[in-house]
């Protein structure tokens, strides 16, 4: 029996009706072999656009459908519905790319309207090749993995926590918090940060329904969506938690001081038995091996020799636990983009010059200084402080994206040191950004009443070489004043630089532990930017705050309590369907040769050592293909990408191709 096609073109608008004859390419449609109906529509993804196809198949007895319009990506799962609420199998549809692949990519109607054909014409052949498949149920495990302990990982887990689910919130330092811990204020409120942070962190750290893992990294990562296992290394703490009681006595006593590059970001000083901040969550120090004289010269033993409970604990080793988890949340924040790799700036040559996170310590009441903003020796105040925006931002030398956060940053920066210092301050920028509620006022306030100047421009140098009366002593910015046309040399005492965010220096090798994607400039991959931001491409792994671009704090908490409302509602489902485009083995073709085995990206082909060949297991599988194209017997065959689909599609291209190509005149 032939099949009944109903063909249905979408203008888009004017997206593809403005380059792409979607009148005449519906006629021309219309009169392909098996092609029942064609017709054209302003917006086929509407509810209007879905019943005319819903219509078609009830009436005209439809057994397949095509769909000429966008990205299979955007509204594939759209058309499926439509055709399910008819009584079609969804798989039974075929959607062509017009938009992405034809009107966004040319302007001659003439080329445009003959490759709509060409790929109209192989989504037709295929279609008719396409089987009825039905989607895999799952369970789902109500237990959740929550990666990184900073504000976006703690909102997603209180969020689900409080929702009675069980969630283990892993975090690699030795206390939840994150960078947010280290600032003083927040924009653009100007509240403490630790003021709002704090309570959060207490109450993750109490929370019957969250166990904390800090001081721990995920190592590997097995199953899928309901069901997946995590090995987590647990770090030695060389505490034992279970005597400790985080009075700080052991920390006291400790006679060795490190420099702490982490939390004080280089400013201050550590001792090598430590708690990150007072109110550090958990309240359990950890021992620094690499700076412990005990663990370099074999004395000292102060921390033990004092502890009250005896918690010291030398001998403690790693430990690795297992943890079964139904889905997966990542939230591992940024890392500060590199100063020193702008060193016409001077940063980590000049003393009085500053990244961002120095400053925020520097400023803060709980940092080194007190709060004190003063030079590098400790005691003298600035008078005249120059503050740069975009260091690491907005240039194709380093990152081409804009960071988000440095123009509010900058603008803070100035307020705390005019409140702290009265120094004359300078901001020098590109552009200044503030789009989100309230943000505009602050920069207003600055502006007006903190009587901070602003030097429109990208500045060339910071530089100690004093040419000119006035200059001995100080920095010297350089920089092209764009608002009025003339080079400036700006003599200041501190000089800030506002630098970027970056993602994580290990985002590649988490983003594939985790079998997610990364973007050119290392930032996890979303489903969709902007319908599905915290979801990713593999089912059950959702992403969150900055790891998934540059954010502020106000969104990084949004996307923590999204991504935490999705898992909600997988696990309030019980069961989740997967797509069943999967891979499957002919055991009687399979020679058990194992190349498939350890080419999946996703570990779901195992060999079955009493029969001698490989299984997949399709919970695993994700459709990818490679084992496919691989298989050396041809055993393996992917569903909805058979090779007789494929080739079908491929000569119907190649038909329409070709009669071009004779038509064209030799």
């Amino acid at each position: 029996m032939s099949e009944k096609v109903g063909v249905y073109i979408c203008h888009c608008g004017s997206n593809i009706a403005g380059v792409v004859d979607v009148a005449a390419l519906s006629r021309w449609a219309g009169a392909l072999p098996n092609v029942t109906v064609a017709r054209d529509y302003k917006f086929m993804c509407s509810s209007l656009g879905q019943e005319l196809i819903e219509k078609d198949i009830e009436e005209l007895g439809l057994t397949r459908v095509v769909v000429a319009a966008c990205s299979p990506h955007l509204h594939e799962t759209t058309f499926r519905n439509c055709c399910k609420r008819a009584g079609l199998n969804p798989f039974l549809f075929e959607m062509a790319s017009i938009r992405e692949q034809v009107s966004w990519v040319t302007g001659n109607k003439t080329v445009a309207l003959e490759k709509s054909k060409a790929l109209i014409s192989g989504a037709v052949q295929r279609v008719i090749h396409n089987q009825s498949l039905e989607p895999i149920i799952v369970d789902i495990n109500p237990n959740v993995l929550v990666v990184g302990g900073g504000i976006t990982g703690i909102q997603a887990a209180l969020e689900i926590a409080d929702a009675g689910y069980h969630v283990y919130l892993v975090e690699r330092e030795p206390s939840i918090g994150g960078h947010m811990a280290q600032f003083d204020k927040t924009f653009p409120t100007l509240d403490c940060s630790a003021c709002i942070l704090t309570p959060k962190m207490f109450s993750a750290g109490t929370h019957p329904n969250i166990t904390l893992l800090t001081w721990s990294e995920v190592e590997k990562v097995d199953g899928y969506v309901g069901n997946f296992t995590v090995k987590v290394r647990q770090k030695a703490r060389k505490v034992n938690t279970e005597l400790c009681t985080g009075c700080g006595i052991c920390e006291q006593k400790c006679p060795k001081k490190v420099i702490d590059t982490v939390f004080e970001a280089g400013m201050g000083l550590r001792k090598a038995v430590y708690t990150p901040f007072p109110q550090a969550v958990p309240k359990y120090p950890v021992m620094d091996v690499q700076n412990c004289t005990f663990f370099l010269k074999g004395t000292c033993k102060a921390c033990e020799k004092f502890c009250p409970t005896g918690a010291i604990d030398f001998k403690q080793e790693d430990k690795v636990v297992s943890l079964n988890v139904g889905n997966i949340i990542l939230a591992t924040g940024w890392d500060l983009f590199d100063c020193r790799r702008i060193p016409q700036y001077g940063y980590g040559r000049l003393a009085n010059v500053y990244n961002s996170l120095e400053f925020e310590r520097l400023s803060n009441a709980a940092g080194p200084t007190g709060g004190k903003v003063v030079l590098r020796d400790g005691e003298t105040v600035p008078q005249s402080v120059g503050i740069i925006h975009c260091v690491g931002s907005r240039d194709k030398n380093y990152n081409p994206y804009c960071s988000a956060i440095c123009c509010m940053q900058s603008l803070k920066f100035a307020h705390l040191v005019k409140e702290k210092t009265g120094a004359q301050v300078y901001n020098f920028y590109i552009d200044i950004r503030t789009p989100l509620k309230a943000y505009d006022e602050f920069y207003q306030h600055i502006l007006e009443t903190d009587e901070t100047r602003f030097v429109r421009g990208k500045v060339a140098e910071v530089t100690d070489a004093a040419r000119l009366p006035g200059e001995e002593g100080k920095l010297i910015i350089q920089v092209e004043d764009t608002l009025i046309g003339k080079q400036r040399r700006i003599p200041v005492d501190m000089v800030i630089l506002s630098a970027g965010l970056e993602p994580r220096h290990d985002s590649k090798e988490v983003a594939k532990l985790f079998g997610i994607g990364c973007s050119s400039n290392r930032w996890f991959i979303e489903r969709h930017p902007k319908l599905d931001p915290v979801a990713t491409m593999t089912e059950g792994v959702f992403i969150a705050g900055v790891c998934q671009g540059p954010k502020d704090i106000p969104l990084s908490v949004v996307q923590g309590a999204a991504a935490a409302a999705r898992v909600i509602g997988l696990i309030n489902q019980k069961q989740v369907s997967l797509e069943p485009v999967r891979a499957s083995v002919n055991a009687e073709q399979c020679s058990g040769c194992r190349i498939c085995n350890s080419l999946c990206p996703f570990n779901a082909i195992s060999f079955l050592a009493d029969r001698g060949v490989s299984e997949i297991n399709p919970a695993l599988c994700q459709g990818c293909g490679t084992c496919v194209a691989a298989c050396p017997a041809g055993a393996i065959t992917g569903s909805h990408f058979t090779n007789t689909q494929i080739m079908s599609q491929i000569e119907g291209i190649l038909e329409v191709g070709l009669g071009q190509l004779e038509a064209v005149p030799a």
